[in-house]
């Protein structure tokens, strides 16, 4: 196992068993049928892999301190009848603004530490755990229960907390992943950091002692993070530009905060602290974040979640140097009550019968 994950390394070309070995010098060996056996006949966990890697990454790079962590999915394209758990799903890479794309595959959630390592001097997102979220036609025809992403970082996330039950862990995710049952669901074990719409329903905390029955769970609604751009009692702070690797000398922008309930009808009520950015030169429009934890200064919450986008250069690098889209056969399995992977060559972790 330890040579194929070396071959893997220096591999160039297709991953596959053959390769690997060549690349090694242990094409002419003669027990290369073991190396084969280690994927297609042995049983290996994919949770416990994710678990020994994780300890290890955070023992080598964030020994001390908070643990931020990315979670976000991508799409694999893939085609074929056999490739059942594939479906038609939004494509980041070939979308823009002006036109939206999707294409066929496999769609991977995955958790990332996002990490400074030292000889580099940027942020790296190195995997540890990653699931496959099955298309609903797929859940439907096979008589299991469909769960959506959010569902699925919620698992990722509440596993790696009970992996890392001692140490304070960041959450880092999308604006897909702004939802108020995520967010109430892993605020009591971490710090959940998200993009925020600018029309977000806020609201002051209730009165002490509250005067109604409404006022029990919120107080008078805010005015919206919209109107606070062009209201003139809006207090603005001048920061320098986040890069996407680390915060550098370079453009400004400017940001407001406060702190305030996230409320919409039927769902949780979260307490949050919003984060406002506007860009002075135009560059950008106005953008928006939140944070479960009130007491996170602003600009934290701005570099942790600056710290996302190295995910991005991870999708894109593990795409054109490990070939993770030229899997060859795709099943899902349970694991642990709740559904993983298997497959011939596993392109992240999951779990091989």
């Amino acid at each position: 196992m330890a040579a194929l994950a070396v071959g893997a390394v220096l591999a160039v070309g297709p991953r596959t068993v053959a390769n690997l070995l060549r690349t090694l010098g242990l094409a002419d060996d003669p027990g290369f049928a073991a190396f084969h056996r280690v994927l297609n006949r042995n049983r290996w966990s994919g949770p416990k892999l994710a678990r020994t890697l994780l300890n290890a990454v955070v023992s080598a790079f964030v020994p001390d301190g908070p643990i931020v962590i990315g979670v976000d999915h991508t799409l694999e394209r893939r085609r074929g009848a056999h490739v059942r758990p594939a479906s038609h799903c939004f494509d980041s890479v070939r979308s823009s603004t002006e036109q939206t794309v999707t294409s066929r595959g496999l769609r991977w959630m995955t958790a990332m530490l996002l990490v400074e390592v030292p000889f580099a001097g940027r942020i790296w997102g190195l995997p540890v755990l990653s699931a496959l979220v099955p298309s609903r036609a797929w859940c439907e025809a096979q008589g299991r229960h469909y769960r959506p992403t959010t569902t699925w970082a919620r698992a990722i996330l509440l596993r790696l907390h009970r992996w890392l039950p001692d140490r304070p862990l960041v959450a880092v995710m999308d604006g897909e992943f702004a939802v108020l049952t995520l967010l109430d669901a892993v605020s009591p074990h971490m710090v959940a950091i998200t993009w925020l719409r600018l029309d977000a329903r806020l609201f002051d905390p209730p009165p002490d002692p509250p005067l109604t029955l409404r006022q029990v769970m919120k107080g008078a609604r805010q005015p919206s993070l919209r109107s606070r751009l062009t209201d003139k009692a809006t207090i603005w702070r001048r920061a320098v530009q986040p890069s996407r690797t680390r915060w550098r000398s370079g453009d400004w922008i400017d940001y407001a905060s406060g702190t305030a309930l996230w409320h919409h009808q039927g769902k949780p009520i979260v307490p949050i602290l919003w984060v406002m950015v506007r860009y002075p030169d135009g560059r950008r429009d106005p953008e928006a974040f939140l944070c479960t934890d009130l007491s996170v200064p602003p600009r934290t919450v701005l570099e942790w979640f600056n710290r996302r986008w190295a995910m991005e250069t991870t999708y894109e690098e593990s795409r054109a140097h490990l070939g993770i889209r030229k899997v060859t056969s795709v099943k899902v399995v349970e694991i642990g009550g709740w559904s993983g992977a298997s497959s011939v060559r596993p392109p992240l972790l999951r779990e091989v019968a």
